[in-house]
């Protein structure tokens, strides 16, 4: 059985919710700035209580935030190509907000808002939030509603949308794992499985070059379970993953020590892997320091800019369908020690 408790958030004239989600195996905390997860708190396979995510301690601090902790990053997450687009003959001029590109949408996207936040079941909460025509330079008014559950071992988000207009749309959580705990250190000695057989190259400036390439022989092959470290380029990895169409988990990332275990279940069609790379001396929650390989992310998504590559599969939504609708689960568990 989950218990829910709901609390009231203040900044300066800013009213915000948290909601925090507790059953035998797990507990959430979730509040309504972005639909941010502040905390996932589990046991180890000894009994040793740890949360495993990174955050921050002040609601103030996620409103400074500019790494896109623990939220939903939207319009469209993920870069488009030099902040352009052209839908039905109409070109899209959108803010530059990351090199060249337009990232997370914008600079105002859906992780620097306030949604509107209720209970929705006995398990579950709701979070809503309308986006205007126009806003961020992207068409159509955007009712967008993140509902977050949890069951036995199992976070589920189901993200759901509708417009008034054509519009892309493409959403994710922007969690930062780290299965040894959220001020652990680095993360690259966990042991990463990714159902996937091919992934998007990048060009040198992160955007993907169109073609969808092997991942056999390369360091981006996770088919058989390795260390992140092992085969990591040097810059670490922010990319996306074309995932294949199974039964099964798309990702399972295990740390060896300790033998906490986060499986990914979803719809997308694709998942960005990033492995922190621009975090540099952040103070986290409970004093820890986070850098780059602290944690990682394991965003569910469509590719990135899907809006222009037209053998990519599609981010557009129109009014008469097809509406987004899609879903993600966390599950996460312990596996015993040799």
């Amino acid at each position: 059985m989950t218990s829910i408790k709901k609390e009231a958030l203040y900044y300066g004239d800013h009213e915000l919710e948290r909601f925090i989600l507790k059953n035998d195996s797990l507990e959430l905390h979730i509040n309504s700035y972005g639909v941010t997860i502040e905390k996932i708190i589990m046991n180890d396979r000894n009994g040793n209580l740890a949360d495993i995510v990174l955050g921050y301690d002040k609601i103030e601090d996620y409103l400074k935030d500019s790494v896109y902790m623990g939220c939903v990053v939207g319009r469209v997450a993920n870069r488009i190509a030099d902040g352009q687009f052209t839908l039905d003959n109409k070109r899209y001029q959108l803010a530059i907000n990351n090199g060249p590109n337009h990232l997370h949408g914008g600079l105002n996207g859906f992780s620097k808002v306030i949604w509107s936040g209720k209970e929705s079941s006995s398990d579950s909460v709701i979070f809503k939030y309308i986006s205007d025509d126009g806003e961020e330079n992207y068409p159509g008014q955007v009712t967008v509603t993140v509902e977050c559950a949890l069951r036995g071992d199992e976070i589920i988000l189901n993200y759901e949308a509708i417009s008034s207009k054509a519009t892309p749309i493409n959403l994710t959580n922007h969690s930062y794992f780290n299965l040894g705990g959220h001020g652990s250190g680095d993360v690259t000695n966990h042991i990463m499985y990714i159902n996937s057989e091919h992934f998007t190259p990048l060009n040198k400036v992160q955007i993907p070059t169109g073609e969808i390439a092997s991942v056999k022989g390369t360091s981006f092959d996770f088919t058989s379970p390795k260390p992140i470290y092992k085969e990591m380029p040097e810059g670490g990895y922010d990319h996306n993953f074309c995932l294949s169409e199974t039964v099964g988990p798309c990702v399972r990332v295990t740390e060896p020590n300790c033998g906490r275990v986060l499986e990914v279940f979803t719809t997308q069609p694709g998942m960005q892997f990033y492995t922190a790379n621009y975090l540099n001396n952040l103070k986290g929650k409970d004093g820890a320091i986070y850098n780059k390989r602290s944690g990682f992310c394991v965003e569910t998504q469509n590719y990135p800019n899907a809006i222009n590559q037209i053998n990519f599969p599609s981010c557009v939504i129109r009014p008469d369908g097809p509406n987004y609708k899609h879903q993600t689960i966390f599950k996460l568990y312990n596996i015993n020690g040799n």
